[in-house]
């Protein structure tokens, strides 16, 4: 099911990427930028998930509250 709705979406992007190509410059700078977005957004939400958190580091607001 997810495999369908992931395929699906792809579709859906290269349709209105290839719609997006055949137009103006301000609609091909628009499209991609939100699509760089997009893919930033997706990035960090992976990279959040499978990379450990950092243990290690201090916010000021706590280094602050232990003196």
């Amino acid at each position: 099911m997810i495999l369908k709705i992931g395929i699906l979406a792809i579709e859906i992007f290269l349709a209105v990427y290839s719609l997006a190509l055949s137009d103006s410059l301000l609609v091909k700078f628009l499209f991609f930028a939100f699509s760089a977005m997009i893919i930033a957004f997706a990035v960090t939400k992976v990279t959040n998930k499978l990379l450990p958190s950092d243990k290690d580091y201090v916010s000021t607001d706590q280094e602050h509250e232990k003196l």
